[in-house]
């Protein structure tokens, strides 16, 4: 029989209870009673919504006591689990860190368990804000919580609870590694509550938390609480991406695959203008096409969205610029979202959360063009924004007041911010390096915007039609769930002293044994291991199928492997022998010599224009730098011209006849061509080739061959009937023997990679005489307190005086070279620099870096596996400087050619360094303390010291 214990009061459960006997009435009871006197029961309470079946499981499990790994889709409400372990902490009288990875995401998090349970139970620590510090629940970035561990914070006592929030950051290039030394350094008595977006591999990952950490249930839940349903949009027509199949099944929709076919086939703009005829229906079909496919502008979108009921929408674009431009071309289209009492609001709530900014500095800001897109209800969201900015847009996109937004993708990060849908201009993004295809786990993250839980009934993700467009491509994106997990841990100097300082060199390695990276590498180990296994128990057999009675088979079939390899090798020194000399002889050719092309597509009689000798101008034809050798341009006997490749000439070629070829001669000019290759085929037409003679082969005058061939003539086993068969099983020994070995080189490549890293930092802190052994000396203690990039540079910079007696203006302009790197490198032009010794400073900075680059090539440290020190970047120093001196916010900005956002974010990150500067630099003595601390309080003015919170 099913009861059902909990449908509501009075309906369902009182009636089938009547059927119950009284024991089972009094057990069903019992379990009532023992769930109302559970934590989950006075948590649920606290909500007006019932909890999803994956939520419920989670908050079981740590009331149960144990860890948990939730993985869900963006919206699906995991944060509920976290709020639960919050819930737990203060029943337990424990405290509860909850960690984010970055300041608005702790900023909104502190907000909302502000007004759940009241700020004086609630504090946040990011690196610009300290509210309310020693509360039983503080909100923090991760890596506030990394220094506090390595600190020995008294912070910590107590701790019963940490939330990793977005813990699937951990695979985060450059800031990842954070997230698994908090894993790993926690103490034992903390339960881990991890929330993490849809990963592929999250039972893997379970299973090393279970390893680190102790028991740990791992959650994982598909299903999105929203229906997301995919379209795109093309011309006024918006295409559903599925239709349903057999079987519930979904299929790309056919109506989309014509017409990607259709455009297929049409000739773009470019081939039109090269002249290709176009039969008359071809140009009907064309104009028909025309009428009703194109890619809808940005206006037209969202006066679409709109008239669909499809707004609020977030429209990603790749682009700070473009995402900006968008705006513009919304407000000069007249496009207006919000009425009269909305605006109103709209200014009201804007004017409220800007007042703290100073006037003079809201026209720099561009405030009065950004306060007339949002009373439209229109915004841009982007990282180049003033912070204020972009949490008022998220405030009035949340409250309705802003219904569209054009973001890049960084506002997918975890910031709440959910819309009805979201549009993809393209599937194409800058990735740092290439323009490269947005991957199925990107597409996800942005996509998990579309449906707001509670309010909309389904979400909408729109991709604009773009030529070129593949629905195949784009069903594969919108249908696959692969985003793997991948960790980026890399010890780093600060780490090295830090852990050996705390348990010692051999703790130490043991201790970053056990990290995500370490576990990921042993697992691919184990299936190499096995696959190993597997080819010893093949070369058994296959050496057992060679064996010969006559004799020892195995040295008989190295004997004919080495005569083999004599031959392939001397069959190559020719190849490249007739190579230089083909290479030489056309470098001989000059224009006007009469030539045969051996082989290829062009081959025949030619005429050369232009030798292509590397770095050179022949004839009026520039040479191209070519590293493999000559390419000669040709006019052929077809009329073609053509630059040819050295694999067009394997034989060296020789001059026929020669010929003089007109000044007027234009290689663009089909008359001019046509005359040329006609007095060609007239002057050298009748000329037969050249046969290349055959040469002596290099094999028969060989010593080592003849002597090899000998060797294997006088083998007893060159006699056995079986020999053959015998080779056969021989070779697949031999290939199966150097399969395995590369196996095993794999093995030892992966096998304690992360200790063999931390064993050369290790080494090269000992010459530096940072650690001595397991003692951590003076040096080294003072490197334990530098987080950063380039933790090693600013620790021989305190060490060696470089910022002594430096203003606190310059050690600004200084510092900002330990964090600052331009978003486009290689600049053409030097940065400004300030003067005197600053400058002097600042390049004294870079020779040390010079020299610790050495050092670290001498102990194979690595920059590309992301150790090791980059090249510090003085590229903020000047604004830095000039913010610290006290200049205006118009001047700085103009100079720096930055917007107000980064301007804002470089300098907090520079506040932060110089903060820990001035905790390091306490030798006797020095200046270098006072000095960062006036800085920070130079440089914390203006828009820099606005904050929402505290």
């Amino acid at each position: 029989m099913i009861v059902l214990l909990s449908v509501g009061p009075g309906t369902l459960e009182s009636t089938m209870t009547e059927d119950l006997s009284p024991a089972e009435r009094y057990a069903a009871a019992r379990r009532r009673a023992a769930e109302q006197a559970t934590a989950l029961a006075s948590f649920r309470e606290m909500y007006d919504f019932g909890l999803d079946p994956f939520q419920i499981e989670a908050c079981q499990a740590l009331e149960s006591g144990k860890g948990v790994l939730v993985a869900a889709p963006t919206g699906s409400g995991k944060t509920i689990v976290g709020e639960f372990a919050v819930h737990l902490a203060l029943r337990q009288g424990k405290k509860c860190f909850y960690t984010t990875p970055i300041k608005a995401l702790s900023n909104q998090k502190y907000a909302d368990l502000c007004r759940r349970y009241g700020s004086e139970q609630v504090g946040l620590l990011t690196g610009d804000n300290s509210v309310n510090s020693d509360a039983p629940v503080v909100v923090m970035t991760t890596e506030v919580l990394r220094n506090m561990l390595y600190a020995g914070s008294q912070t910590l006592l107590g701790l019963g609870y940490v939330v990793m929030d977005e813990v699937h950051y951990l695979s985060d290039r450059f800031r990842g590694a954070v997230w698994e030394e908090v894993i790993i350094h926690l103490p034992e008595s903390v339960t881990l509550v991890s929330l993490s977006a849809t990963v592929s591999n999250a039972e893997e990952f379970g299973d090393w938390l279970d390893t680190v950490r102790g028991d740990t249930e791992v959650i994982v839940s598909e299903h999105r609480p929203v229906p997301l349903f995919q379209h795109v949009l093309a011309g006024r027509r918006m295409y559903d991406l599925f239709e349903e199949g057999e079987g519930h099944r979904k299929a790309v929709n056919p109506d989309l695959v014509r017409l990607a076919r259709m455009e297929a086939s049409r000739p773009s703009y470019q081939d039109r203008r090269r002249g290709r005829a176009m039969r008359e229906a071809d140009r009907e079909r064309e104009r028909r096409q025309r009428s009703r496919v194109w890619t809808p502008g940005r206006p037209e979108v969202i006066e679409r969205l709109d008239a669909e009921g499809l707004l609020p929408a977030i429209t990603f674009i790749f682009s700070r610029a473009a995402c900006e431009a968008a705006v513009q071309q919304c407000l000069y289209a007249g496009l207006r979202l919000n009425d009269e009492e909305a605006r109103e609001k709209v200014r009201a709530l804007v004017e409220e959360r800007t007042a703290a900014i100073p006037t003079e500095d809201l026209h720099v800001l561009g405030y009065y063009e950004w306060l007339e897109g949002l009373e439209r209800g229109i915004a841009a969201h982007h990282a180049g924004m003033l912070p204020t900015f972009k949490e008022v847009v998220e405030e009035l996109f949340v409250r309705g007041l802003v219904k569209a937004v054009f973001a890049t993708e960084t506002l997918a990060l975890g910031i709440n911010m959910p819309a009805r849908s979201v549009v993809l201009e393209k599937l194409v993004k800058w990735n740092g390096e290439q323009h490269a295809d947005i991957t199925p786990g990107e597409y996800t993250q942005l996509t998990g915007r579309a449906g707001r839980r509670g309010i909309d009934v389904e979400g909408h993700a729109v991709v604009l039609w773009q030529r070129g467009i593949s629905p195949e491509h784009l069903a594969g994106l919108a249908g696959t769930r692969t985003y793997p997990l991948r960790s980026s841990f890399k010890p780093s100097y600060n780490m090295a002293v830090n852990l050996v300082e705390q348990f010692g060199r051999h703790r130490s390695r043991e201790l970053l044994e056990t990290s995500f990276a370490q576990f990921q590498a042993d697992k691919s180990v184990v299936g190499i291991s096995r696959q190993v296994q597997r080819n010893e128990e093949g070369l058994e057999g296959y050496k057992a199928s060679m064996t010969c009675h006559l004799g020892d088979f195995e040295e008989y079939a190295r004997l004919r492997r080495e005569l083999k390899d004599r031959e392939t090798e001397l069959v190559r020194q020719g190849a490249a022998t007739r190579r230089a000399e083909a290479a030489v002889a056309l470098e001989r050719l000059k224009p006007g010599d009469v030539i045969h092309v051996p082989t290829g597509k062009y081959a025949g009689l030619a005429l050369v224009l232009d030798p292509g000798l590397p770095a050179g101008r022949s004839n009026g034809h520039r040479g191209f730098d070519h590293q493999d050798g000559p390419r000669p341009l040709v006019l052929t006997a077809e009329r073609q011209v053509k630059r040819l490749a050295s694999m067009d000439f394997p034989v060296p070629v020789e001059a026929l006849d020669r010929m003089r070829i007109p000044k007027s001669f234009n290689p663009r000019s089909p008359q001019s061509r046509r005359d040329l290759a006609s007095a060609l085929r007239t002057k050298a037409g009748h000329i037969p080739p050249e046969r290349a003679r055959k040469k002596r082969s290099q094999a028969a005058d060989d010593r080592e061959i003849a002597r090899l061939r000998t060797a294997i003539r006088s083998h007893p086993c060159h006699g056995c009937d079986d020999r053959e068969d015998h080779a056969r099983w021989a070779e697949r020994y031999h290939r199966l023997m150097r399969d395995t070995s590369q196996l095993e080189r794999r093995i030892e490549g992966r096998t304690n990679t992360i200790a063999r890293t931390f064993d050369r930092i290790v080494a090269l802190l000992t010459e530096l005489d940072y650690l001595r052994g397991d003692e951590v000396t003076e040096h080294g203690k003072r490197l334990a307190r530098l987080y950063g990039e380039l933790d090693l540079l600013a620790s021989e910079c305190l060490r060696e005086g470089v910022w002594e007696d430096l203003g606190p203006a310059e050690l600004a302009a200084c510092v900002s070279a330990l964090v600052y790197e331009a978003r486009v490198g290689d600049d053409a032009m030097a940065p400004k620099l300030p003067s005197g010794k600053a400058k002097a400073a600042l390049g004294e900075m870079v020779r040390i870096w010079g020299r610790l680059d050495a050092v670290e090539e001498d102990f194979r440290i690595n920059q590309t596996e992301g150790v090791g020190q980059r090249e510090p970047d003085l590229g903020f120093a000047w604004a830095a400087y000039m913010w610290a001196s006290g200049k205006g916010l118009d001047e700085v900005l103009r100079e720096a050619e930055m917007p107000a956002g980064d301007f804002v974010r470089w300098c907090k990150q520079v506040i932060d360094v110089l903060g820990q500067i001035s905790a390091a630099a306490h030798t006797e003595g020095s200046t270098v303390a006072k000095a960062a601390r006036k800085a920070v309080e130079q440089l914390l003015r203006g828009v820099v010291a606005y904050s929402s919170v505290g």
